[in-house]
């Protein structure tokens, strides 16, 4: 941390004391209306199919059903705001500063008991009503939202802890009053009535008492500003909305800039995180504009980049790579189970910015896009500068070192080049430099495992963050990168591009290495050869007269391929399209080749006994399966090469 940042803190913990025992007071408020409402035909925009998808999803919710990051729930018709299934804890009551939310042991999953509160399913409830007239919708959303409020008094409990989830959910307050305008109860619910402001204040005073700051400035503070803007312009009834609108959208504007890179993608190379920034920045613009507040062009501009940049990486089926951490965190949430995120935001993006010529198509629909896209000006109509948007597909971010590499078929291929996560904790990064990410036709292949869990199974944690745990090189047992802790790097591995040419037509090549294990130098070639669907990866291990090193090389086979190892040969076989596929893995021969699938071991490291966590991957947070990982074990002594050659068939 540096001076500012430690001031910041230091300045943090004092006014923490100080309301312990003398809470701000919210100022009275009279004649509140609200007027941010959608413009007429926004509702009707709607398509059919993407409103039978939410109404479905509202349906559910209504009888009590949800899932949460793997854990099905049936107690949502009437909710503990404070319960987690998970564990069957209840986090304790009392000032919020003093409860110890990192403690499993003490609280429970604090992931399982956010989410809820986040009152995403309260958007989705109050949507089905804007769309359906049916009041239940509204009655229930109604009733859960007194029931939280009179859980949760200001500055009590769980819930009161950290600035994203009140940025969320003041966002998805604002929207749940815009979507329940017509319902006879919706005034009463908020503007008239005395705690529903009392809770929109005192959101709004902790997000400008405690904003995130230096090394915490990641997507945790565009979410904190996004709420914090929406709030101030669609709830603007205290005497300090004017000022927490103005500093909000300057945070936005300046950390929206410092979140991004030129090129368009998310520093923290995180791609869900990408994504959840994404949706925050166009809701939190969608305010702005609905209210007439003048926004910066640059926060434009960077929204519109980071659009060129999603439509840029994604595979033939809209998926986007499976880098760094990932939660499955949105930032406004008002479709059904069934709608593709990513066409959804790409959908979004063409309506706000315009598609360019080499975007994928879009063939999905949502009820998201309409909504937002009917309070947003079109870029071309503001006084946002001209940018120069890329002509064709880019294939190499130079600034973020990300490589992607297409082939016939449906081939993609990312490859890891960039630096370690953002800022100096490189909190969402894993230790992943030279990884490759490799897919068929949308199937994963060769697969980034994912992320699974962040607090309260730190084995589970650290393994899928290791070098192991990817599709990567490591030495001597150890992760390129050193953490200190589950959203902390004490040592990065700094990694340079040495060749980056992704290709339309011929050999496509691309060229890393990074010094994670100094004196040694990992060094990776990767070559797609188009006329014979060949992926051709070669590791070397650099360092004359280095020491002799444990090497163990790990491929991660996504959870749709199933593999038959005889010696240094795999053949692989998927099914894709409803047809059955195959690949060919022809793997070092100077290493020893063991196929591991679900394996619970020790952690990954010199002191797993040899009998690490293997074989697993992750499709969303709280979830794994077993999946099959290729591993080889060997030493190098002075520079040594390993050649692994995949070959499509058909």
């Amino acid at each position: 941390m540096g001076p500012r940042e430690v001031g910041g803190r230091v300045g943090d913990a004092v006014r923490r004391r100080r309301w312990r025992s003398a809470r701000p007071r919210c100022p009275r408020v009279s004649g509140a209306r609200f007027t941010a409402v959608l413009p007429a035909g926004a509702i009707a925009a709607v398509p059919p199919d993407a409103a039978k998808r939410l109404v479905a999803q509202a349906d559910l919710l209504l009888a009590g059903h949800a899932v949460y990051f793997g854990v099905a729930r049936d107690d949502l018709v009437d909710p503990d705001w404070w319960h987690d299934p998970k564990t069957g804890r209840r986090a304790p009551w009392g000032y919020a500063f003093d409860v110890p939310y990192r403690s499993e042991d003490a609280v429970g999953d604090i992931k399982q008991i956010w989410e809820p509160s986040r009152h995403q399913y309260l958007t989705q409830l109050a949507a089905a009503y804007a769309l359906t007239g049916d009041e239940r919708y509204a009655e229930r959303v109604a009733a859960h939202l007194r029931s939280w409020w009179k859980a949760n008094p200001p500055l009590r409990g769980v819930h009161w802890i950290s600035g994203i989830e009140l940025g969320i959910r003041l966002l998805s307050w604002v929207w749940i009053r815009r979507l329940l305008d017509g319902w006879p109860g919706a005034a009463g619910l908020f503007e008239d009535n005395p705690v529903a402001l009392r809770q929109i204040w005192h959101h709004q005073r902790w997000l400008a008492g405690f904003p995130s700051r230096g090394s915490s400035a990641n997507n945790h503070v565009i979410a904190e500003a996004a709420g914090q803007l929406a709030a101030s312009c669609a709830f603007d009834w205290f005497p300090t909305s004017a000022r927490w609108r103005d500093q909000a959208l300057r945070s936005l504007d300046r950390n929206l800039r410092g979140n991004t890179f030129l090129s368009g993608l998310n520093r923290e190379l995180a791609t869900e995180y990408h994504g959840l920034v994404l949706e925050l920045g166009l809701a939190a613009l969608a305010e702005a504009d609905a209210a007439g507040v003048p926004v910066p062009a640059t926060v434009r501009v960077v929204l519109l980049r980071m659009t060129d940049a999603l439509a840029a990486v994604v595979d033939d089926r809209l998926r986007p790579p499976r880098q760094g951490d990932a939660d499955d965190g949105h930032g406004l949430v008002v479709d059904g189970a069934g709608t593709d995120r990513w066409g959804s935001l790409l959908a979004t993006g063409e309506a706000v910015f315009g598609a360019l010529p080499w975007w994928p198509t879009v063939t999905g629909t949502d009820v998201r896009t309409p909504l937002l896209t009917a309070l947003v000006r079109p870029y071309a109509e503001t006084a946002a500068p001209a940018v120069r948007r890329p002509s064709s597909r880019p294939g190499h971010f130079a600034d973020a070192g990300l490589t992607i590499l297409r082939g016939p078929g449906g081939i993609w291929c990312r490859c890891d080049g960039g630096p370690h996560g953002f800022l100096s904790i490189a909190a969402h990064a894993h230790a992943d430099a030279l990884s490759v990410e490799v897919r068929h036709d949308g199937v994963d292949v060769l697969a980034d495992p994912g992320t699974f869990c962040y607090h309260g199974q730190p084995e589970w944690r650290r393994y899928f963050r290791s070098t192991l745990g990817h599709n990567t090189l490591e030495l001597d047992g150890e992760d390129q990168s050193v953490s200190g802790g589950p959203f902390l790097w004490t040592r990065h591995a700094r990694t340079r591009v040495l060749v980056a040419e992704p290709a339309e037509e011929g050999v496509s090549r691309w060229c890393a290495e990074h010094d994670g294990y100094r004196p040694s130098t990992h060094r990776r070639r990767v070559e797609l050869d188009p006329a014979t669907k060949e992926l051709t990866v070669v590791d070397e291990v650099r360092g004359e007269g280095g020491p002799r090193r444990a090497v163990r090389l790990a491929f991660h086979l996504g959870p749709a391929v199933t593999a038959e190892l005889v010696g240094n040969r795999a053949v692989l076989s998927w099914l894709g399209d409803g047809e059955d596929r195959s690949a060919v893995l022809d793997l070092p021969g100077q290493l020893d080749w063991r196929a591991h699938r679900g394996e619970s071991g020790a952690s990954p490291g010199p002191a797993s006994g040899g009998n690490p966590v293997l074989g697993w991957y992750s499709p969303g947070f709280g979830r794994k399966e077993a999946a099959t990982t290729l591993v080889g074990t060997g030493f190098a002594e002075g520079t040594r090469e390993f050649t692994t050659v995949l070959r499509f068939r058909g």
